[in-house]
C-alpha cells in the first residue's frame, strides 16, 4: 500500500481542535496518523510554512448541468473544484431540468462518479420546477441523497408553502436553504439600491428585498422548529436579524460569499458585468457588517456561490447581462487576503467556515 508523509505543516483540523505543527502520515486511502511519524514513506511532502487541513466544502455552487453544459458541467466544476481546495460540494438544483426528483439527484451521483474527483451532492428543489406553487418530493430527494433543499435563484413567495416545507424537512433532518428576495421589491434592479445606482442611473435592488424574507422565514423557522439556512447573506440588516434570531434559540444558520464581504456597489461604477450578481454587491457597510459577523460566529460558513455564464452571455451590457460570478479557484485566496492577513478571523476560524 502507497504511503505519503506529510512532514512539518501546520495540521489545522477544527473538528478535533487541532492547531499545530505535525506529520500526517497517508496509508492508501486513509489517514493513518496525525503526529510525529518515525516510519519511512514512499513519498513525502515537506510542508513547513504552509497549512494542511482536510479537504474544504462548498455547500452552493451552481454546476449548470444539466441543460447548461456550455458554461458548466458535473465534471469541470469538479475540476475547479479540486483546484480551489475543495473535495466536496453541493450543486443547487437549478438546472434544466431542475433537481426534483429521484432521478434527477440520481444523475447527478452518477456524474460526479464518472468524474472522478470532488464529491458532488446534489440539493433537491424545494418545489417542483421551482415554480413556487407546489411541493417537489422531498422524501424521494431525501433518499436519492439530496442533503438539502432550496429554490435557489427564486424565492418561495408562498409563505405557507415555506411552513410546509420546513416542516416536512425536519422529518428528514435537512434544512431548507433560503434565497431570500421579495421580487415585488427588487422588481427589475440589477444592482445594488443606494448611491451608486442613483448616480449610475441603473435600476436598484433595496436592502429591504432581502430582509423582509429573512425576517419572515425567521418567525417560521420559530414555528416548525425546521432548519432554516439563509443563503448568500449580503446585508447589515440580515445579519441583525440572523444574530437576534439565534440569541432566541432559533434552529437558523447562515452563509456568506467571498464577493459580498470583499467587494462593494461601488466596483459597478466601471460597468463590468462580472459584478453583476443576485444578491447585489451592497455598501463599504454592509460588507464591514459581514466580516464582522464571520468574526463572531453570526454567519456560518463562506461559499463560493459559484455561478458561471458563457462568455457571450456576460460580454453585453450591464442591465442585460445576466446575474452570476465564478468563485471556487478563487475563493480561499480571496479569504486569506480579506480576512485572515488584515486579522479579521483566524486560520482555523476560516478553515472551519
Amino acid at each position: 500500500m502507497r504511503t505519503i508523509l506529510i512532514r512539518g505543516g501546520r495540521v489545522i483540523d477544527p473538528a478535533s481542535g487541532r492547531d499545530e505543527v505535525t506529520d500526517v502520515l497517508i496509508e492508501g486511502p486513509r489517514i493513518a496518523r496525525v503526529g510525529r511519524a518515525t516510519r519511512k514513506a514512499d513519498e513525502v511532502i515537506e510542508a513547513d510554512g504552509l497549512i494542511v487541513a482536510p479537504g474544504l466544502i462548498d455547500m452552493h455552487v451552481h454546476l449548470r448541468e444539466p441543460g447548461n453544459q456550455e458554461e458548466e458541467t458535473i465534471a469541470s466544476g469538479s475540476a475547479a473544484a479540486i483546484a480551489g481546495g475543495f473535495t466536496t460540494v453541493a450543486c443547487m438544483p437549478n438546472t434544466e431540468p431542475v433537481v426534483d426528483n429521484e432521478a434527477s439527484a440520481e444523475f447527478v451521483f452518477l456524474q460526479a462518479e464518472r468524474a472522478g474527483l470532488a464529491n458532488i451532492y446534489p440539493i433537491g428543489a424545494i418545489t417542483k420546477r421551482q415554480e413556487g406553487t407546489e411541493l417537489a418530493e422531498i422524501g424521494q430527494l431525501s433518499r436519492a441523497g439530496a442533503v438539502a433543499f432550496s429554490d435557489d435563484g427564486f424565492c418561495v413567495a408562498d409563505a405557507g408553502l415555506m411552513l410546509q416545507a420546513l416542516d416536512y424537512a425536519r422529518m428528514f433532518d435537512k434544512p431548507i436553504i433560503d434565497h431570500c428576495e421579495d421580487v415585488n421589491l427588487s422588481l427589475d434592479g440589477v444592482m445594488h439600491e443606494g448611491y451608486y445606482s442613483m448616480a449610475l442611473g441603473l435600476p436598484g435592488i433595496p436592502a429591504a428585498s432581502e430582509e423582509v424574507m429573512v425576517g419572515r422565514d425567521l418567525i417560521l423557522a420559530e414555528m416548525t422548529k425546521g432548519h432554516l439556512h439563509v443563503a448568500h447573506v449580503s446585508t447589515k440588516g440580515s445579519v441583525e436579524l440572523i444574530r437576534q434570531a439565534k440569541a432566541r434559540g432559533v434552529n437558523v444558520t447562515c452563509e456568506v460569499t467571498a464577493h459580498h464581504f470583499a467587494l462593494t456597489d461601488e466596483c459597478v461604477t466601471t460597468f463590468d458585468p462580472r459584478y453583476k450578481m443576485n444578491p447585489p454587491l451592497r455598501t463599504a457597510e454592509d460588507a464591514h457588517s459581514l466580516r464582522e459577523a464571520l468574526a463572531d460566529g453570526t454567519i456560518d460558513c463562506i461559499v463560493s456561490d459559484h455561478a458561471p455564464h458563457a462568455t457571450e452571455e456576460k460580454q453585453v451590457e450591464f442591465s442585460h447581462a445576466p446575474f452570476g460570478v465564478i468563485g471556487m479557484e478563487s475563493l480561499l485566496p480571496v479569504v486569506v487576503k480579506t480576512l485572515i492577513e488584515p486579522g479579521v478571523v483566524t486560520w482555523p476560524q476560516a478553515v472551519a467556515a
